[in-house]
């Protein structure tokens, strides 16, 4: 796993074969204070003022995400856009978590943080 010689956010995404351990999927995620699992997936809820950011935020999402190859579930509402990711290709096509997983989560908080939602 190479995710501790740079921070999450400056890595990408490469193709993954094998699912992190439940040790090094717990260590990655207290990285990213602001992320849960829930059945198996890395998620996190984004709040917004409006429609306006909430889509503005799903844009810069899919940019991101196109470069990384790597997509995550998405469900949006007026004000809140649901982040939830895992990697198809682990555990022989079954899925699960890999580092890819991680990687995108830090770098959709990055895009939640810089402001690019702002009117």
């Amino acid at each position: 796993m190479n995710t501790h010689h740079a921070p999450l956010a400056q890595q990408d995404c490469s193709p993954q074969q094998q699912a992190l351990s439940d040790v090094d999927a717990a260590a990655l995620l207290a990285l990213l204070p602001r992320w849960s699992l829930q059945d198996g997936k890395l998620c996190r809820d984004f709040g917004f003022k409006n429609y306006y950011q909430t889509l503005a935020f799903v844009n810069a999402l899919a940019h991101m995400t196109h470069k990384q190859d790597h997509h995550p579930e998405l469900i949006i509402n007026y004000k809140t856009c649901a982040v939830r990711y895992d990697t198809h290709s682990v555990n022989q096509g079954a899925g699960g978590l890999s580092a890819n997983d991680f990687i995108c989560a830090a770098k959709a908080d990055l895009i939640y943080d810089s402001g690019v939602t702002a009117p």
